[in-house]
């Protein structure tokens, strides 16, 4: 029996992809097909696909056409599966003439010549429109956003809001941007959708407006400061049929979605325990972070990251939630803060400091073993299962591009576009679970003072 196996996304699956298969079903007994895993396109950088893995595979599956259907999830694989299954032939499109010759000592290696006319980015840009975006915001990460911008395609930037004058023109300028306002109304009426990179306290009153008028929102973190005003403009952006998302990047880093896929798959047994810390030393005491006007402070910068995972982890219905910080004694803003979470079966512990180090590692325990990622885990490109038997350890390497930011706003891209599957990354009930647990420290809820 003569196996051949091929690979591809197969996003929006078509005629040219059908005719592949086809041909490559004819040329053995036995057709194995592996389909890309969302974190795999990512970390390659394709960022434009729209359907979900288990959308793509059963429309494979529909086909009739494969006798297997595999998931690709990192690069190497294809000589560990032609092994495996023990392929004979290893099919790809034309498009990659040459990159697989290596695999020629283990397998045959076929190049079919695609399908002329048809191809997923055509009927991607048929599909979709191109969304003008505007940047209300003049700052670092602003700047940050549009370099990483070019990197997605079907979205531009167009314009940027700001409230000097003098600051936003020189923005404008620096970036080649046509447009700048200092009218915030007049500013989306310019666009389709916009990213919110303004002071904290500001956020909830930009991302409102702008709602409002029917805009898409990318909002930077923390969306707004208070559970109540978080879940109202979600509500809002229901009642408006806007996209509203929160600017973690964290949450669409591959290697950070497939350490939950890990940490949930049970390898690690039960999940007890949830420890994270994000901390850097903030040293002029007049930026903005050290503003009690600005909503300043080590939690309300830094806290949104490790609840979010601990979120993501144990879920966002805690039992109880025990503060512990340290402020400064001239404006009362926070330099460190702990939160220590207890669910029922499971402990977590969450530290933000602007004004105290530690190593910003995650660690979640297992019954069975645990998951170590080195700092900044924030970041994440490499995390490591560990054991009791350390020779039973694995690494996972999968790394990300550039800044992180393009990675979101793909995402924010794709459900502007209606491909539901993103929501499921960093959901409303994410936001609204990270908004609680800062409107409990703001109110003072069990908060114990050291000095």
């Amino acid at each position: 029996m003569k196996t051949v196996i091929t690979y591809g996304t197969f996003d929006l699956l078509h005629t040219g992809h059908v005719n592949l298969l086809k041909r490559a079903r004819a040329l053995g007994d036995r057709l194995i097909v592996g389909v890309t895993t969302d974190s795999y396109d990512q970390s390659r950088g394709k960022l434009n696909v729209l359907e979900s893995l288990e959308e793509r595979v059963e429309n494979v599956r529909k086909t009739g056409l494969a006798d297997l259907i595999i998931t690709e999830e990192l690069e190497g694989q294809k000589l560990h599966d032609i092994q495996k299954y023990g392929a004979d032939i290893f099919v790809i499109g034309s498009d990659w003439t040459g990159k697989f010759d290596y695999l020629r000592e283990h397998c045959e290696v076929v190049y079919l010549e695609r399908t002329k006319g048809v191809s997923s980015t055509d009927l991607r840009s048929a599909r979709n429109f191109i969304v003008h975006m505007g940047i209300a915001g003049h700052g670092r990460i602003a700047g940050r956003f549009l370099q990483e911008s070019k990197y997605v395609s079907g979205i531009e930037i167009t314009a940027v809001y700001g409230r000097d004058e003098e600051k936003v023109r020189r923005f404008a300028e620096s970036y080649e941007l046509l447009e700048y306002y200092t009218e915030y109304e007049r500013f989306l009426d310019k666009v389709h959708a916009v990213y919110v990179a303004v002071p904290h306290h500001l956020h909830y009153e930009l991302v409102k407006r702008a709602l409002l008028k029917g805009k898409h929102v990318l909002c930077e973190k923390p969306l707004a400061l208070s559970r109540e005003e978080v879940e109202e403009l979600f509500l809002l952006a229901a009642e408006r049929g806007c996209v509203l998302l929160e600017a973690l990047k964290t949450a669409f880093f591959p290697a950070f979605q497939q350490l939950i896929g890990v940490a949930e798959s049970g390898v690690i047994g039960s999940i007890k325990a949830v420890d994270a810390a994000f901390t850097k030393l903030i040293e002029d005491d007049s930026s903005r972070e050290f503003d009690p006007m600005q909503a300043g402070g080590a939690w309300t910068e830094l806290g949104a990251y490790p609840v979010f995972v601990i979120g993501k982890l144990l879920g966002t219905e805690s039992r109880r939630i025990r503060f512990t910080t340290c402020r400064k004694p001239e404006t009362g803003v926070d330099l460190f803060t702990r939160a220590d979470f207890l669910y029922p079966n499971a402990a977590a512990s969450a530290t933000g400091a602007s004004g105290a180090k530690r190593e910003g590692d995650l660690c979640v325990t297992g019954t069975r073993g645990y998951i170590y990622v080195p700092s900044p885990w924030w970041k994440t490109e490499m995390f490591e299962v560990r054991f009791e038997d350390p020779r039973q350890n694995r690494k996972y390497f999968i790394r990300f591009e550039g800044d992180g930011l393009r990675y979101e706003l793909a995402a924010f891209l794709r459900l502007i576009h209606g491909c539901r599957h993103d929501n499921r990354l960093l959901t409303r009930g994410d936001s609204i679970f990270m908004a609680d647990v800062t409107s409990r420290f703001r109110r003072g809820e069990y908060v114990d003072e050291i000095s």
